[in-house]
């Protein structure tokens, strides 16, 4: 995306069109920035057997998931639902790791006939696997590392007191489970969080994995999980994935060589690969002033976009509809009938009733935890593809609100 002549584009195509073309609010990617993402992780790692999956819960579009595998990304899921999207996007099931939390041995059952390689994080879950399959199916083991990534405690998910992976101060206990039960562990995995600034972070875990590998012969993988930071707001620091390459690959390559063989490296950045890619477009329906505030109300609301209320996430705003007018201080709110604020205080150009504004970062955890609160109708999607804008999802109607509704005699 580039602002060029006073308009904002993506591959060339003026957004405010895109905006006319399908109306709003809409979410927009740019196919070209997520292939970047892609290309730059594994440029990062070329001298190391690298799988890049990606954590299909951040888009799970089934034309970004088909783009994905075209430039040859495996898929990280976390529900068989997701996985059967990315089959029906043209994943084979040997090319998906099962992630999940908290869900039931039946649906593990149900991965495994599926033939995905599962992804398990606690010991219940484990000794349960182990019973029923014994050696005959291998696994993945996600370990807690106890390390806080981030600094935001909502989006980390390596702290002590999360409830994703097996503690690694439980690992006596998981090695007598995994002894009595002859499970086949042929991966290990961790991941803390998002907006992991820097390799140090991912050095302390590679130290962790490193130590606990050592107590499973029959590794073929190791997977650090993702949390690289992208950029919300101008001079953000994000996490430089040359360096992580260079001294995380290094300690990989000197590990490989004393387990005795080469692994593969694993990631699986979800936002990393999709968040910068994709804004979300709405349009101002009121100007409202009061004593002490200057709303933007817009057609849309925490309903399509809940990070900033789930997660107090920044997503920079734009007026797209004027980019060199007045710029004016406002807070743009939604149109549910919640308290969902986008951004408090936002210094824009002067905002008009029927104006675009653009919301940047909104290509991960956007569509993907939209609802139809309010009974309202969730949004389009474009894929700029080739430097044509195209519909991915259509907009919902009333009879996608009621499809699934019983309706009885009363």
């Amino acid at each position: 995306m580039e602002l060029k002549n006073g308009a904002f584009t993506v591959q060339g195509i003026d957004l405010t069109k895109i905006a006319k073309q399908f109306g709003t609010p809409l979410y927009v990617y740019d196919a070209d920035k997520i292939v970047d993402q892609l290309q730059a992780l594994k440029n990062a790692f070329s001298n190391q057997n690298l799988k890049v999956k990606y954590a299909a819960k951040a888009l799970t579009n089934l034309s970004i998931l088909k783009l994905m595998k075209k430039h040859g990304a495996g898929v990280d899921v976390v529900s068989v639902q997701e996985a059967e999207l990315a089959m029906k996007a043209g994943f084979e099931p040997n090319e998906i790791l099962f992630t999940p939390n908290c869900v039931s041995f039946a649906e593990i059952v149900e991965a495994v006939d599926i033939g995905l390689m599962i992804n398990i994080d606690n010991i219940s879950i484990l000794e349960q696997f182990g019973h029923k399959y014994h050696n005959k199916v291998p696994c993945c083991i996600r370990l807690n590392p106890h390390i806080m990534a981030g600094g935001n405690h909502k989006i980390s998910t390596g702290h002590v007191d999360s409830k994703f992976g097996i503690s690694i101060y439980q690992l006596p206990h998981l090695l007598r489970v995994v002894k009595t039960n002859g499970i086949k562990v042929t991966g290990l995995h961790m991941h803390t969080g998002s907006d992991i600034l820097d390799a140090d972070v991912f050095l302390k875990i590679a130290e962790i994995l490193f130590g606990v590998a050592r107590d499973f012969p029959d590794l073929e993988f190791i997977d650090f999980g993702s949390g690289f930071k992208v950029g919300y707001k101008e001079g953000d620091i994000t996490t430089n994935v040359y360096d992580v390459g260079v001294k995380l690959g290094k300690a990989f390559d000197a590990f490989c060589e004393s387990y005795g063989r080469k692994l593969e490296m694993w990631f699986e950045p979800g936002k990393y690969l999709v968040s910068e890619a994709g804004v979300f477009l709405v349009q101002a329906n009121v100007v409202k002033t009061t004593p002490a505030t200057v709303f933007v109300g817009v057609d849309s609301g925490l309903n399509h976009l809940l990070r900033p209320m789930m997660y107090d996430a920044y997503h920079e705003i734009v007026n797209i509809s004027n980019t060199k007018g007045t710029q004016r201080v406002y807070t743009v709110v939604g149109y549910i009938c919640e308290t969902d604020t986008f951004g408090w205080d936002r210094k824009m150009h002067e905002v008009k009733e029927g104006d675009i504004l653009m919301m940047k970062n909104a290509g991960a955890y956007g569509f993907s935890m939209a609802s139809n609160y309010n009974s309202r109708y969730r949004p389009a999607e474009v894929l700029v593809y080739n430097g044509k804008a195209q519909l991915i999802r259509e907009r919902e109607t009333m009879e996608d609100i009621l499809r699934h509704q019983v309706e009885i005699d009363i």
